[in-house]
């Protein structure tokens, strides 16, 4: 592969400047701005490589934020939708391959008896917590601080860490993280920071019995990976079990990648409900729920809600049904963590040589990387900590044909398609992006000695990129 050292987007640039005048942005979601001369157009992936339309080739470690969990245009997977299409599409009408799947999660969830389909993580969530409510007859609930379960009302609340004074002895604020969502919500929201069990235990003491339920994601998916502790989620289960609420265990990234029975198989805790989305379909669009059969069975005439035009489509549910008997019967989740293991090993080895301090987090199917001695265990101290290093090294990494997330939020995602080939033309790009990543730090910092704005200022703009940016903490 060609290890790019300026990539030629033209083609990108000249899109970027027609697509703008019909779509926000010019994309279709707002993650996917880059930048008016950065932002990039996909022509086609397979297997662990993404193509642009300028012919540039990366290996991709973002993976559509996790989906593509065997790699793009998996040969199975593809034949098992192009089957599902066959069947006709979407009936409003349930099929009997949906039992085939709910039947496959019951087995590899140990906490699933029975499941319902959706589109999308957020709309899995969104029918959780619908169902936690109906179910106890509450209304409130808990939020972990730093935490990611999709844009709508109910969970688009953060730390306000910007307007916080930590010596104040005061908790910071509590925000929305876009505008439009209404301001009364937020007096439903409870948020208590990762592994802190005594500010737990405090909130439930005080609000236990207002709760309907509390989400939590034991890997930070939107937060560089960053993980509770086992002692920490079994006290959370604890706690609902002591105060009559129902835990949530957001699955929408973990399930099915970090182990066959998703993160809550490695704490060995239980949940009332879970959703899943990401790696069900390999990037086909289907997401689920299921949980306890008591409380699930609240989807019922006259209980929760639940439905959708889309839900369990044809081809979603086909191309799920292949993509989970996959992960369930063969090797790969134990080739992808091998392959994480080899890149952690790699990188490390890199930036050990150059004497940067590091570390990881998360597991090694999808893990961050922070330039620090240990990584931070909750959300507070992560949105304190130096990633300009990050900022700057992953802008080369682009330039050098390896594609993570422009900035330190979202971890690096593996697929079993990542092969020898994507491991060596990985470490090649990160060997030279840390170098020029070093390199323009120093030129920053001389800069500065000498009094040029640009110098220090450059730094500071890498620094605050993460802050000022909408759409998600």
């Amino acid at each position: 592969m060609t290890l790019y050292n300026t990539r030629n987007l033209s083609r990108s640039n000249a899109h970027f400047d027609k697509a703008v005048k019909r779509l926000p942005l010019g994309v279709a979601s707002s993650f996917r701005y880059w930048g008016d001369d950065r932002t990039i157009y996909i022509e086609r992936g397979k297997g662990g490589r993404i193509w642009d339309i300028d012919g540039n080739a990366y290996v991709d470690y973002r993976l559509g934020y996790g989906p593509a969990i065997l790699g793009y245009a998996d040969d199975r997977v593809d034949e098992a939708a192009r089957a599902g299409m066959q069947v006709g599409g979407v009936f409003a009408l349930s099929t009997r391959k949906e039992l085939d799947v709910a039947e496959r999660i019951a087995s590899m969830v140990p906490s699933v008896d029975l499941v319902r389909f959706s589109n999308s993580g957020t709309e899995a969530v969104m029918a959780a917590l619908r169902l936690a409510r109906a179910f106890t007859g509450r209304e409130s609930y808990v939020l972990v601080e730093g935490s990611y379960h999709g844009l709508f009302d109910a969970a688009m609340w953060m730390a306000n860490l910007a307007e916080w004074d930590p010596a104040s002895g005061r908790d910071p604020g509590v925000a929305p993280y876009s505008q439009g969502v209404p301001m009364h919500v937020k007096q439903l929201a409870h948020l208590t920071p990762m592994n802190d069990a005594n500010r737990l235990e405090d909130l439930f003491r005080i609000q236990g019995d207002t709760l309907a339920a509390m989400l939590i994601e034991p890997i930070q998916g939107n937060c560089c990976s960053i993980s509770a502790s086992r002692d920490y989620v079994q006290l959370a289960r604890n706690l609902c079990d002591r105060h009559g609420v129902l835990l949530i265990i957001d699955e929408v990234k973990t399930g099915f990648r970090v182990a066959r029975g998703g993160v809550q198989a490695l704490l060995d805790v239980r949940p009332d409900i879970s959703t899943f989305a990401k790696a069900m379909a390999n990037g086909y669009p289907i997401a689920a729920l299921g949980g306890r059969e008591d409380v699930m069975r609240m989807f019922r005439p006259g209980g929760a809600a639940h439905g959708g035009t889309y839900t369990a489509h044809s081809v979603s549910i086909a191309a799920a049904d292949k993509c989970l008997e996959i992960l369930d019967e063969t090797d790969a989740l134990e080739t992808i963590a091998a392959y994480g293991e080899k890149l952690k090993a790699g990188i490390g080895q890199i930036l050990d040589a150059r004497g940067i301090v590091h570390s990881f987090s998360g597991h090694p199917s999808m893990f961050g990387i922070f330039f620090a001695d240990a990584p931070p265990d909750n959300y507070r101290d992560w949105k304190r900590s130096d990633y300009t290093f990050y900022d700057a090294m992953a802008r080369h990494l682009h330039d050098l044909g390896v594609i993570c997330e422009p900035d330190s939020r979202e971890p690096w995602f593996m697929c079993e398609a990542h092969d020898q080939s994507c491991l060596a033309d990985t470490l090649r790009a990160v060997e030279t992006a840390a170098d020029r990543t070093l390199q323009q730090m120093e030129d920053n910092r001389k800069r500065a000695a000498k009094g040029d704005p640009t110098g220090a200022g450059s730094v500071v703009t890498l620094a605050d990129k993460r802050a000022s940016k909408g759409g998600r903490p």
